[in-house]
């Protein structure tokens, strides 16, 4: 065994982490498409020559805990046929993916004939064809309606590009100049990745992979002490899914962690059995849903690898809405990811409550309208990810206009969306009265309009939280649900949560978000902070007296403060 000098130890560590976060800084300045470089919509992580995560850049953290079953795949399919200069992909969520908009890259990185390790980036796509605009329909029946189906296979071979699978791709996705742009940023990122990983090898040669073994052996130390220090036992929590866009009926998440000395076994026997909708998620998803909940519970030093995922055992019955059996649809699997992550949180604030905020506002809303513009009939697919609030928690209210915590994404800006797109954007804001009540209010939600301008389009509405709003914690209160809206010839009318439709020109579309959930019993909170939520427009005087008793005093004329 090489001895480990913690000096050098430490370096390494601070150099596997800046060299991801500037890979993710990469496929942001190079990405064509607004949905990976406005949105954010990618992950970058590097692996060992094992496969197993070292370190991960601050990105789509849903995306990541999937990386381990994906590298499986690949580790096992060409463990005798990978050289340098190869670059595999894959997006099939039934051969190592997650749905068919997220392609996966993968490039081994040689020094000389030893391999050691992966560049990997996942990066979701604006189009990858089938049936609707955006390949991401809640409403597609199968997965051979969801889009082209990438098997792992090489996109480039010792260097040389596959020209049959980029032309197979060209012709298969609506817009081909984005598409194919974004995977050149993926390959550009992937050459970064290798182009350092080579450098550290060039410093410290041969003992770094011992020093790689020892970081994930560090990862895993701290995350069993963590887990060490919690309360042996079985915590179990439930929450539900408004329906899969076919049957309105509920759709149980349950969750069932059990603390037993260092490890942690969540299961979710009892959930939901696959649906007819695309909202069912891969097995591979849900352990990166879960991964990630439980990373939020421990402490920030604990390093984002694989050893945090030796401490912890993930199961869900096959043919369950959370390990589908082929050909179920998934594209809209992100929702129930957000469920997931929703479900987990609730049982472990029973084990680490101050650890844990409450609610948020289920993750983010899709909506997608897409089609062809102008005389020339030039398609537009407009993806845009509405990324709202999250929960009270043990100390502080919830925040508004932000990402959930799955997922480090941004919002699309209005000017964006307005420049590159036929469509005027009537109304951005914060949604007053959304957040629910409690000693540290949830986070407001937000409100999108939209006014299509092109004749005619497709409308796709991914959202929650209709039915089951977000959930308070410890006697906080439960946040205002979503609504989806919908007005022509000047009237309005209340859509599903999930729905896709043929809309036409000056055609309204209104989301309206769920707020986070509140922490705490409403009756602790400070009468100065409801006095400020007041005068900012976050509560009405209405909810200001029936959450919390509190009675605003008259306005004086051009006086904007209340007590």
């Amino acid at each position: 065994m090489t001895a480990i000098d913690p000096i050098t130890f430490a370096v390494i560590k601070s150099g596997l982490d800046t060299i991801v976060d500037d890979m993710a800084y990469a496929v942001m300045r190079t990405a064509r498409s607004p949905i990976v470089r406005d949105v954010l919509d990618y992950s970058v992580t590097l692996c060992d020559a094992k496969g197993r995560i070292l370190s991960q850049a601050k990105t789509v953290a849903l995306h990541l805990g999937a990386v381990p079953d994906a590298m499986d795949v690949i580790v096992e399919r060409f463990r005798d046929d990978m050289f340098r200069g190869d670059v595999i992909v894959l997006n099939d969520p039934y051969d190592g993916g997650m749905h068919l908009p997220d392609i996966f890259m993968f490039k081994p990185i040689f020094s000389s004939k030893r391999l050691l390790g992966f560049s990997v980036v996942i990066a979701h796509h604006c189009d990858v064809g089938g049936r609707v605009p955006g390949s991401n329909a809640s409403d597609s029946t199968e997965i051979f309606q969801e889009g082209l189906r990438i098997a792992p296979m090489k996109l480039y071979e010792r260097g040389l590009p596959n020209r049959t699978l980029f032309k197979i791709i060209e012709k298969n996705v609506r817009l081909p100049a984005m598409v194919l742009g974004d995977l050149d940023a993926q390959y550009a990122t992937c050459n970064i990745g290798e182009r350092e990983m080579l450098r550290l090898f060039e410093r410290y040669g041969e003992e770094l992979e011992a020093y790689f073994d020892r970081l994930i052996d560090y990862g895993e130390e701290l995350t069993r002490k963590a887990i060490a220090g919690w309360p042996d036992g079985e915590y179990a929590f439930t929450d539900y899914i408004d329906g899969d866009g076919f049957s309105p009926a509920p759709i149980p998440i349950v969750c069932r962690i059990t603390v037993k000395g260092d490890h942690l076994w969540v299961d979710f026997a009892g959930s939901s059995p696959q649906v007819k909708g695309a909202i069912n998620a891969t097995l591979s998803f849900v352990k990166s849903s879960t991964y990630l909940t439980i990373r939020c519970a421990l402490d920030h030093d604990v390093p984002n690898n694989a050893g945090v995922y030796r401490c912890i055992t993930v199961t869900a019955p096959e043919g369950s809405i959370l390990n589908p059996n082929m050909p179920a649809p998934v594209a809209a699997r992100a929702l129930t990811g957000y469920r997931v992550v929703d479900t987990v949180m609730g049982a472990l604030a029973q084990i680490a409550p101050k650890r844990l905020m409450a609610a948020g506002e289920g993750g983010n809303t899709v909506v997608a309208i897409g089609g062809y513009h102008g005389p020339e009939c030039k398609p537009f697919i407009l993806v845009d990810m509405i990324n709202g609030a999250w929960g009270g928690r043990s100390d502080k209210d919830g925040i508004e206009g932000i990402t959930n915590p799955s997922q480090n994404m941004s919002n699309l800006p209005i000017e964006t969306i307005e420049a590159r797109y036929p469509v005027m954007m009537e109304e951005y804001a914060l949604r007053e009265d959304s957040g629910g009540a409690g000693q540290f209010r949830g986070g407001l939600g937000l409100v999108r309009q939209y006014r299509l301008q092109a004749d005619t389009a497709v409308l796709q509405l991914r959202a929650d939280r209709h039915e089951h709003s977000p959930y308070g914690l410890f006697g906080g209160q439960a946040a205002a649900s979503s609504r989806n809206l919908l007005k022509q010839d000047g009237e309005w009318r209340v859509l599903p949560a999930k729905v896709t439709l043929e809309i036409g020109k000056d055609t309204v579309i209104r989301h309206e978000q769920a707020g986070g959930g509140g922490w705490g019993d409403p009756a602790s909170r400070g009468r100065d902070s409801i006095a400020t939520d007041l005068a900012n427009g976050k509560i009405s005087p209405a909810r200001a007296m029936a959450d919390y008793g509190f009675e605003a005093e008259p306005k004086a004329d051009g006086d904007d403060t209340s007590t």
